[in-house]
């Protein structure tokens, strides 16, 4: 039997998208089969009532870590150790597994809020790429994941030791590179650039960490076994190594000059815009972020070179995409919807704009818009239902009603909410 959603207004996730009442979309097992007027659904299609609720394409979050909850450190007058922290995670086969269910745990909570396609870039030994098998397997409920595993760093580099390795050499970059390639990951990750968490000096939060050479040794290896290449960039400088070394995203970004917006177009790289991390930094009363003092100004250096570079990318054609850095201090795994709004806010994007780069743009940059990301015959049945018109207020998006991936339905999907948190964001709607 397939399922008829009616009594809804559909919205396609393509680019020139308008609402479409009067219409049901059509479900046959995993895939949407067509999109035709309520009079006319044929025999055999169950009715699914939307009750005047609005139906889109699920979410595409391009830029996850599935390993923390985003609730950020308590106030301390040291940073928090990630290194520490990881091997305490990984330490015996007991701690290994209780981490693993707590990624998957993460992983579900992402769906349920909406988002059906995650990106992970960077994260706990193999544990994303097992998730990821065990949702496409029907034994975990959890979005379809597009796996990195563990990235690869330099020595004294960003998340070294941590989600990263530490590769001292192009040639250790190319072993690195392999070893991560038989967990079987789907893209490789770099950590270029340093970041705010662990700058020690203010004005230098995306310094050069992995040396030009590196670069094009990691991304040689990686596109030679088929793997595309994402790259941890918070500068300028940042920028121009990784596209000259061959990169295929650029994760966060930094200002661009004519020698960058160049490289871009010539590599047929995108830009994916990741302001939820860098605002608490930047916008909270250090009170509240419990942040170091330099950590605040850094952060206010990384959001306006995000923005910017987002906004010179859209002005020239060059791919953008959007993803929220999840487990970031204050980022959540329930609230991919907010990068929607700073995008639209701090960016100047339409609503429109926005939710199609959210959805069909995210998964052209993912790789997988002939599977999902618009709501169109043959694709995917991911699908995200909503109380009122996203096209009008994007935090529409928190007010979740169902959400399906690959067409099973989460009628009442609940998440866990961290109260504090959302009251400090919401101030920035």
């Amino acid at each position: 039997m397939g399922y008829a959603y009616t009594n809804g207004t559909i919205l396609d996730g393509t680019w020139a998208m308008e609402p479409l009442t009067g219409m049901a979309l059509l479900q046959e097992g995993e895939k949407i089969v067509d999109i035709v007027p309520a009079d006319r659904v044929p025999q055999g299609f169950a009715p699914i009532d939307l009750d005047g609720a609005y139906l889109l394409p699920g979410l595409v979050n391009l830029h996850v870590h599935l390993a923390m909850d985003g609730r950020p450190p308590k106030a301390s007058k040291k940073p928090v150790d990630y290194t520490r922290l990881y091997h305490a995670l990984t330490s015996n086969a007991l701690l290994r597994a209780a981490a693993k269910r707590r990624v998957a745990g993460f992983a579900r909570t992402e769906l349920m809020s909406g988002v059906t396609t995650i990106r992970t870039v960077g994260g706990v030994l193999d544990f994303d790429a097992r998730v990821r098998d065990e949702i496409d397997a029907g034994r975990l409920v959890g979005p379809r994941i597009i796996a990195s595993n563990m990235g690869v760093s330099v020595p004294g580099g960003h998340f070294a030791g941590s989600i990263a390795t530490e590769a001292a050499s192009p040639q250790v970059a190319v072993e690195h590179v392999d070893k991560i390639a038989q967990t079987k990951p789907n893209l490789i990750k770099l950590m270029v650039t340093g970041g705010v968490m662990d700058a020690s000096e203010e004005g230098e939060p995306g310094v050069l960490r992995m040396p030009p050479e590196v670069v094009r040794a990691a991304c040689d290896e990686a596109h030679r076994l088929g793997f595309k290449v994402a790259a941890h960039v918070e500068s300028s400088e940042g920028v121009r190594v990784a596209l000259e070394g061959g990169v295929d995203t650029i994760e966060h970004g930094a200002p661009l000059d004519a020698r960058a917006i160049a490289l871009f177009k010539r590599r047929g790289a995108a830009d994916v815009c990741t302001i939820s991390p860098a605002l608490p930094y930047a916008e909270f009363d250090l009170s509240e972020s419990h942040a170091q003092p330099v950590a605040k100004r850094n952060g206010r250096i990384v959001m306006d070179g995000i923005v910017a570079c987002a906004r010179t990318c859209l002005a020239q054609g060059i791919p953008v995409g959007l993803g929220n850095d999840v487990s970031c201090p204050f980022v959540t795994h329930y609230n991919f919807w907010r990068e929607l709004c700073y995008f639209h806010r701090y960016v100047g994007a339409s609503n429109a704009q926005t939710l199609h780069l959210a959805t069909l743009g995210n998964a052209a940059i993912a790789g997988v818009s002939d599977v999902t990301g618009s709501l169109e015959p043959g694709k995917s049945a991911d699908l995200l239902v909503v109380g009122s018109n996203p096209l009008e207020d994007l935090s529409a998006l928190r007010d979740v009603r169902m959400v399906a991936l690959r067409g099973r339905l989460q009628r009442h999907p609940r998440v866990r909410r961290y109260a504090e948190i959302d009251a400090l964001l919401d101030r920035y709607m």
